[in-house]
C-alpha cells in the first residue's frame, strides 16, 4: 500500500502551512512540533516530512532545535521505528552534517541540486539511501529557494542529471496544488514512476481526502505527503492510523 509521510513545515519554530508556497499566506497551528511528531508516530507512520521553511529562504539551516526536539522525542518513545525527512536550506557540507546530527534520517535536497549539481552527485555517492531530489515544479520547471525563483529544468531533466550517481528517491510537488485541497496532479507522478521505476516518486501537493489515497493507492504510487488535509481536518489521525495498520 502507499506509505503516508505526515507533513510538518517550520517558520520561527512553530508548525505553519502555506498556500501555493506563498510565505504571506502562512497559517500558525497551535500544536507544538514535539506534539505533531508524537501524534503522528501514535498512528504507525514511518517516517515524518519536515521542512525549514526559513532555512529554504535564506539557504542557511534555521530550525535546527526544532528539528533535534523531534528527533529526541521519537527516539525516546519509539526508538528506530519512525525516521525524518529533513529539508530546507541545506546548501553546504557542513549544514549536511548538521541536520544529520540533529537527528534527520533522511535529507531533502532541492536547490542545491540545481545549483551545485556536482556536490548533490558526490553526496548521493557517499550517502546511498540517505539523499532525496526535491524536484518541486511550478509551469513544468522546476522552483528554488523556497520556491520563490525558478530554474530552467524540468523535473526529467534533474531525475535524468542524478539517477547515475545513485539517486533513488524524489519528491515532487506540484506547486499549483500545494495547499489548495484540490486533489493531486495524479498523472503527473504516474507518468514519472512509470518513466523511472528504480526511483520511489513521493507525491505531494494538493491531498484533500483518503479519496485521493486511495486513488493514488490504485495507480500503484508508492508514497505520498500529506499535511494541510490533516491540519484542516478533512483527513483524520485515525484514518492515517487506520490506513497504517493495514500496510
Amino acid at each position: 500500500m502507499i506509505e503516508i509521510i505526515p507533513a510538518i513545515d517550520i517558520i520561527d519554530g512553530r508548525c505553519v502551512r502555506l498556500t501555493k508556497g506563498d510565505y504571506g499566506t502562512k497559517k500558525v497551528y497551535d500544536a507544538s512540533i514535539e506534539e505533531m511528531v508524537s501524534s503522528f508516530a501514535s498512528c504507525g507512520v514511518k517516517r515524518i516530512h519536515m521542512v525549514d521553511l526559513d532555512g529554504a529562504k535564506i539557504s542557511s539551516p534555521a530550525n535546527l532545535k526544532a528539528l533535534e526536539s523531534a528527533a529526541n522525542v521519537l527516539t525516546k518513545e519509539y526508538g528506530e521505528s519512525v525516521s525524518i525527512e529533513w529539508g530546507g536550506g541545506i546548501s553546504s557540507s557542513e549544514a549536511l552534517e548538521s541536520a544529520l546530527d540533529a537527528g534527520a534520517n533522511y535529507i531533502i535536497i532541492g536547490s542545491l541540486a540545481v545549483k551545485q549539481p556536482e556536490l548533490f552527485d558526490n553526496w548521493l555517492s557517499k550517502r546511498q539511501g540517505e539523499m532525496i531530489l526535491g524536484a518541486d515544479v511550478r509551469d513544468g520547471k522546476v522552483a528554488v529557494k523556497g520556491w520563490l525563483e525558478e530554474s530552467l529544468y524540468t523535473v526529467e531533466e534533474l531525475i535524468d542529471r542524478f539517477i547515475k550517481s545513485g539517486l533513488d528517491q524524489t519528491i515532487c510537488t506540484d506547486i499549483s496544488r500545494d495547499g489548495l485541497l484540490q486533489g493531486p496532479s495524479t498523472d503527473l507522478y504516474v507518468n514519472l514512476q512509470n518513466r523511472y521505476p528504480n526511483v520511489c516518486i513521493t507525491v505531494s501537493g494538493g491531498i484533500s481526502s483518503m479519496e485521493d489515497i486511495e486513488n493514488l493507492e490504485r495507480k500503484n504510487l508508492k508514497r505520498v505527503i500529506v499535511g494541510k488535509a490533516i491540519y484542516e481536518g478533512r483527513i483524520t489521525l485515525k484514518d492515517i492510523e487506520k490506513w497504517s495498520q493495514n500496510e
